[in-house]
């Protein structure tokens, strides 16, 4: 589900992104860090745009593109780099909400975990550079990733055990050379003392948890006392009760404690049986994933099988059959004669022949591919219309019926709301506005208008979750 009031500028990168080519996405990105310098630091307005840069996975874009090989960015270590900064100031501070798991979990050790690889090939780099100036800048570009790495660190300090603990990390320390060895020991001076800080705040906690302790044993003896008083006040009024009216009391006082048992009994059982449940949920969708990750390993190698077959089918030629072709090849010889070929053009003939066929096979797999791309595509477009058919109108819908139509990629669905805007603001608008205009011109829609949440909007074709 989309946040309410998403900012206009998130929102248009993000359907920049979803119709860019994957070379152009670098440098899209970093259109973010002009959006968050321009945002005040500490404020409910960066925290709200941090949320919409995560939820619209553009946070998840910049590590995808930090995880390539960096020949293949445009603009390389200084992308790169720029793309390391935005991605530590994004995480720190978000609130992911109800994906805390994932964030917490995967995403910010992939980060880290990519940091650290980055800064080991700028550390390769800057051993094997020859000039000077290009020395220069690779120690810049590593500064800029350590800064980046130890600012994601201090604003979420249980990653220090993973930088720790890697590998690549020790790589870095492992530096004969006094440049990088000076700016990671800095880091790993710094590291420490925000390790230092967070056993600190530990202690912190260990003796604030002991004073709750305390306060709730204080408070355990004050119940005692008040149920021991609360007896003695039973029995004082016992004592001055009419004895016909002793049992009434009795069986009152029963049902009350009756119904306070069996209401705590039920509250333990559920969270119980949800204790319980929740680790088959978790085998669930590790099942899911494998079986997923199998049926498509399986495809391909039917794929690859298939591309083989017409070879294995093919049967060797009779001595009848060779007999007779021979006898075709001489006659159409003696009817044709031709100039005698040296051996140099035969094989330059021959392997040009060879470049042919292979050439053709390799061509013929490319347009089975394409015919099944087209196939699927057809299917797909044949199951959305009869979808679209069937489908009960936004009045008549109940439920869940409209969230069916609902696209799972964030970037898509802003992208085809922007879509559907124009196209209902070309709709509403008078004829004489229409004068002159052609079937591409693009109209100009409101960002306010694009604020609008996008759980209502409608975009066919897409799977239930």
């Amino acid at each position: 589900m989309k946040p309410m009031g998403t900012d206009p500028r998130i929102l248009s990168l993000a359907a920049e992104v979803a119709i860019s080519p994957e070379q152009n996405v670098p440098v899209i990105l970093l259109k973010l860090k002009e959006i968050i310098n321009n945002t005040p630091f500490g404020s409910s307005e960066l925290k709200k745009v941090k949320q919409d840069i995560y939820c619209y996975d553009l946070i998840q874009y910049c590590l995808l593109v930090l995880s390539q090989d960096c020949s293949r960015i445009q603009g390389g270590w200084t992308t790169i780099s720029q793309l390391t900064q935005i991605l530590s100031h994004c995480c720190v501070g978000l609130e992911p909400g109800e994906d805390a798991e994932e964030f917490y979990n995967e995403l910010l050790p992939s980060a880290v975990e990519n940091f650290l690889v980055l800064g080991r090939q700028l550390q390769t780099c800057f051993i094997n550079a020859a000039k000077g100036e290009e020395k220069d800048a690779l120690l810049h570009f590593f500064e800029i990733v350590t800064d980046s790495l130890f600012w994601l660190l201090g604003g979420h300090v249980q990653l220090i055990q993973n930088v720790l603990r890697s590998d690549h990390f020790l790589h870095l320390l492992q530096s004969d050379n006094v440049q990088v060895g000076s700016t990671v020991m800095t880091m790993l001076q710094n590291v420490l003392q925000i390790n230092r800080s967070k056993r600190t705040k530990m202690l912190l906690k260990l003796s604030r948890q002991k004073e709750e302790e305390d306060r709730r044993l204080q408070l355990q003896l004050q119940r005692q006392r008040a149920m021991r008083l609360s007896r003695e006040l039973r029995l004082s009024m016992l004592e001055i009760v009419h004895p016909g009216q002793v049992e009434k009391h009795n069986r009152e006082i029963e049902e009350k404690s009756a119904l306070i048992i069996q209401k705590h009994w039920r509250g333990y059982r559920e969270r119980k049986n949800f204790r319980q449940q929740r680790p088959s949920l978790v085998e669930y969708k590790a099942a899911v994933t494998l079986q997923r990750a199998t049926l498509k390993f399986l495809a391909k190698c039917r794929k690859k099988k298939k591309l083989f077959v017409p070879w294995q089918e093919l049967r060797e030629l009779t001595d009848a059959r060779r007999v007779e072709l021979k006898q075709q090849v001489d006659d159409y010889i003696r009817r044709h004669p031709g100039s005698e070929v040296s051996d140099v053009i035969s094989r330059e003939l021959h392997s040009q022949a060879q470049e042919r066929l292979q050439h053709y096979f390799m061509g013929r797999a490319l347009e089975e591919r394409a015919q099944q791309h087209r196939e699927a595509l057809m299917a797909r477009i044949s199951t959305n219309i009869e979808q679209l058919m069937k489908a009960p109108s936004l009045k008549e819908a109940e439920g869940k019926e409209p969230e069916l139509f609902l696209s799972r990629s964030r970037p898509v669905a802003a992208k085809a709301k922007q879509a559907h805007l124009t196209t209902l603001k070309h709709i509403q608008a008078p004829w004489w506005k229409k004068l002159g205009e052609e079937a591409g011109d693009e109209i100009d829609v409101p960002k306010d208008e694009l604020s609008i949440e996008l759980g209502t909007l409608f975009i066919g074709g897409t799977k239930p979750p």
